[in-house]
């Protein structure tokens, strides 16, 4: 039976949404059997054999239905293997590099002992709906994620998740 994996995010605009479902896309590719969803509806882990959680970053905080997440799901968390992700800069800096993850999400996320944490570029859009006018004024527009990147990275978790099913693995 194929591994059943949760996908859930914590967005303000859509942009970590939309990451999540790309990571789903690539697992589900893979043979698994994915859910997404807003991390704020998830009230029970046990149908998951593992968990990708990612959140819009906003001032290197997590959003903060992503923190009540992990609050509320600490102990199940703790005992399935776990994947984060961080969507926020602004710029292609996470192209160049790998941006660590940011103290105050750290702070949070560290009681998980999560297998990885990746930092994506987000996305700001003039035309998005409900955007402030003043964080248009003040920080770069674009769509800064990518996309090669994120199913490259879901495409290593499907294979850890495959290992980690695998009767070797025991």
């Amino acid at each position: 039976m194929a591994a059943r994996v949760l996908v859930a995010y914590a967005t303000k605009y859509g942009s970590a949404r939309e990451i999540a479902e790309r990571i789903a896309t690539v697992l589900r590719d893979a043979g698994l059997v994915v859910d997404v969803r807003d991390a704020a509806t998830v009230e029970d882990l046990a149908p998951y054999d593992a968990v990708v959680l990612g959140s819009a970053l906003y001032a290197a905080h997590w959003r903060g239905d992503a923190n009540r997440f992990v609050a509320q799901h600490l102990a199940a968390l703790q005992e399935r293997p776990v994947w984060l992700f961080s969507s926020g800069p602004l710029d292609r800096s996470a192209e160049s590099r790998e941006i660590p993850i940011s103290p105050h999400v750290a702070a949070v996320t560290d009681p998980i002992g999560a297998r990885d944490h990746r930092t994506f570029g987000g996305r700001l859009l003039a035309d998005t709906p409900g955007i402030d006018p003043q964080i248009l004024a003040t920080h770069p527009t674009g769509d800064f994620r990518d996309w090669e990147a994120i199913s490259a990275w879901a495409a290593a978790i499907a294979r850890e998740i495959a290992r980690l099913a695998s009767p070797e693995a025991s």
